[in-house]
């Protein structure tokens, strides 16, 4: 049964995991949702708010962080505290950052890392910024 969201499209992201199981609790925790469908080495998560398709695929090694950072940009300022409390209870991690300026954007966020090193930020953008980056070690923020 194909599931439905509420955008006329959506992100899709496919990663490869040598730590399967352990990264389908993360995404299942960081997306706040089980997967729509789960067979062996392969998981599926069809997430409506952020509408993204993430499906996870098992691999005998992954090697280094292919991909810069991905994230859930929210609307609402209080959102990040919210995301950074949910995933410190269930036992993740987190790094917060308050009013940074990152990517041209003074922005509040939380990262967290999955279990194959690929960061992940929820972030707010609280405006515009005249310089890529405030401060050097947020430099790998922007690429």
């Amino acid at each position: 049964m194909k599931k439905t969201f509420p955008e006329p499209s959506r992100v899709h992201v496919a990663l490869n995991t040598c730590h399967f199981e352990d990264a389908v609790a993360f995404y299942s925790a960081l997306l706040n949702t089980n997967p729509s469908k789960l067979k062996a080495g392969y998981a599926k998560f069809e997430v409506n708010n952020p509408p993204v398709n993430l499906t996870l695929n098992e691999a005998a090694n992954v090697e280094g962080n292919q991909i810069n950072h991905l994230g859930i940009e929210v609307k609402a300022e209080g959102d990040v505290d919210l995301q950074s409390e949910r995933l410190k209870k269930l036992g993740l991690e987190v790094k917060t950052e308050e009013r940074t300026t990152c990517c041209y954007a003074v922005q509040d966020k939380v990262w967290v890392t999955d279990p194959d090193g690929n960061s992940w930020e929820t972030f707010i953008v609280l405006g515009d910024a005249e310089e890529k980056y405030g401060d050097a070690r947020f430099a790998a923020c922007c690429g």
